[in-house]
């Protein structure tokens, strides 16, 4: 008679267990990256079909079926979400080595638009035909400039206490960037960079007495750009004018039509698909002034919803940006992170004539493929970024089993 020999059981009187860890690759995300992860595909969801519905009439008038300005946006979305989730699988030693070819990439694009390749659209040269489809660089030299200055602050990161050190070489490339779009007349666009920059020197640890020069002559330039071209100085001073009827045909045409558009929808709005002003009476209804159409059909509940999708965005971001003991993550995130929650709140902002027109997108929801595509690709770091972070599921002082480190939070 043969036997088999038992395991000794514990002296507890417990079965033996055993725990196999699948690594971080396959293992729970952090709240983080549900987050944006959420947030980024119902806006982009949000404004396909916003999009859908604002270029009807246009798209009737241009080709006869009144899909073809939605379906064109589609094909952006389709393409960019995989995009973005391919990123979210990348370490983050990956992102810091493609800072520089990005960078470079993006400049020598940018650069590209004063040749026969670029032409100039809504008073900017900033545009790029290639024929088979057009491309606004200035879009993706942001998430470049994000990860550079991200990288370069990473490996200065002892030696941010001096001007000179926090200087050189981020002012030099950044006036070289910022230069590049300035150049095709696309003031918003480099304002918005220059908020990124910014925005990256204050998550660095930078201190303000250090920032405060840069601030200062960034507002100068402004100023002075702004006084240099007639037609932008008119356009910021009708902000303040209070009787804007008066030149209703002149600067206050696209802002009183975009006020009408967002009150005329009430609480609830007059019906998805019901906009008065896409009937080529809102300029722009699809592109910068896609939240007063927002207004107009899904009413107050419509942008609440806008706005609390962004705010659940910068939860996000902002969480990673505090959680994080990594320069690298905590800068490429906050700058991301102002780019995308301050351009938002700018667009927005046009739209309820707080700010001057500045021709910025609202990102996720304004038509525009450059646009979408770099809101998507930038959201994919942010997942990568959020990938990082513990996921919350290890008990305070747990063992991590990949390396061995004792986890304290």
């Amino acid at each position: 008679m043969t036997t088999t020999a038992r395991p000794p059981r514990p002296a507890d009187g417990r079965a033996l267990s055993a725990r196999v860890s699948l690594g971080r690759r396959i293992g729970p995300v952090s709240v983080e990256f549900l987050l944006i992860a959420s947030s980024v595909l119902l806006l982009t969801s949000f404004g396909v079909v916003m999009i859908f519905s604002a270029t009807t009439v246009e798209s009737i008038s241009e080709t006869g079926s009144p899909l073809n300005g939605g379906l064109g946006h589609l094909v952006y979305a389709a393409v960019g979400i995989p995009v973005m989730l391919i990123l979210s699988r990348f370490p983050v030693r990956w992102l810091r080595r493609l800072a520089w070819p990005a960078l470079v990439g993006a400049v020598i694009l940018q650069l590209l638009v004063f040749t026969p390749l670029g032409f100039e659209f809504g008073g900017n040269r900033n545009w790029l035909d290639f024929k088979v489809v057009t491309v606004q660089p200035s879009e993706f030299l942001k998430i470049a400039l994000a990860l550079w200055v991200a990288l370069i602050v990473y490996r200065k990161r002892e030696h941010l206490t001096r001007f000179w050190q926090v200087a050189i070489p981020i002012l030099p490339v950044a006036m070289l960037a910022l230069g590049s779009v300035l150049a095709g007349e696309d003031l918003g666009t480099a304002m918005i960079m220059a908020f990124l920059v910014l925005g990256a020197l204050f998550f660095a640890g930078v201190r303000l007495r250090l920032l405060l020069p840069i601030i200062l002559a960034g507002a100068g330039a402004v100023a002075a750009l702004a006084i240099a071209s007639p037609n932008r100085l008119t356009r910021i001073l009708s902000v303040f004018d209070q009787d804007c009827l008066d030149d209703y045909l002149g600067t206050c045409y696209q802002p009183l039509h975009g006020m009408w558009g967002l009150a005329g929808g009430g609480v609830f709005g007059l019906g998805l698909g019901n906009s008065k002003e896409k009937y080529n009476w809102l300029p722009a209804a699809a592109d910068d002034y896609i939240f007063a159409i927002v207004g107009e059909e899904l009413g107050l509940l419509g942008c609440i919803v806008v706005l609390a999708l962004f705010a659940v965005l910068a939860v996000g971001i902002f969480r990673i940006v505090r959680r994080t003991d990594d320069m690298f993550v905590r800068v490429a995130a906050g700058g991301i992170g102002v780019w995308l929650i301050g351009q938002a709140l700018v667009n927005i902002g046009v739209v309820l004539r707080i700010f001057p027109a500045l021709g910025v997108p609202l990102p996720f929801l304004s038509a525009g493929g450059s646009s979408l595509l770099a809101v998507l690709i930038a959201s994919g770091v942010l997942l990568a970024l959020a990938r990082t972070l513990p996921d919350g599921s290890e008990p305070v002082g747990a063992i991590s089993a990949s390396s061995g480190r004792k986890i304290v939070r």
